[in-house]
Parts: C-alpha cells; structure tokens; sequence
C-alpha cells in the first residue's frame, strides 16, 4: 500500500510504502503529462531509482536531495502506516 507524502507546484507527487522487512521504504513520484504520466521509483535508504520515465537526471538529483531533507519524516510515517487509528 502506498501512502500519498506531498504534491509539488508542478503536480508531481510522492507516495511512500510502509517499511519492508529490510528496513526499506519504496516511494513513488509521479507527474501528471498530457497523455499520461511521468513516473519513477526510488528505493531508500540507498536512493536507488528504478522504473524510470519522463523524468531528466537532473528532475532525479533534485528528488533524492528531496527525499533525504525528508527522509527522518518518510520513514517515521512509514512505521507508522501500520498503525490503526480509531
């Protein structure tokens, strides 16, 4: 299950999963595009980027600086996803 983090001014949003038993949390971005989407994942703590498409390297450097200004935030959350709230 993903979890919806943040939308930047040009729409492209960040969504997390909850922590995997490696101690890893997968986050999706995704921009909207005229016929579809921009889309990449990145696998952290090691901010290895996989399925990438649309976005330029430097669209990448810029999300992993990102997602490490708010890494403590992601993974917080991301323990926390499994938590029920009544």
């Amino acid at each position: 299950m993903l979890y919806d983090y943040a939308e930047l001014e040009d729409g492209t949003q960040f969504a997390y999963s909850d922590v995997n038993e490696d101690n890893t949390v997968r986050v999706s971005v995704e921009r909207p595009r005229d016929w579809g989407f921009d889309s990449a994942s990145c696998l952290m703590p090691s901010y290895a980027w996989s399925d990438v498409d649309g976005f330029s390297e430097e669209e990448l450097a810029g999300f992993t600086d990102f997602l490490k200004r708010n890494a403590p935030l992601i993974f917080r959350f991301a323990r926390e996803g499994r938590r029920r709230y009544a």
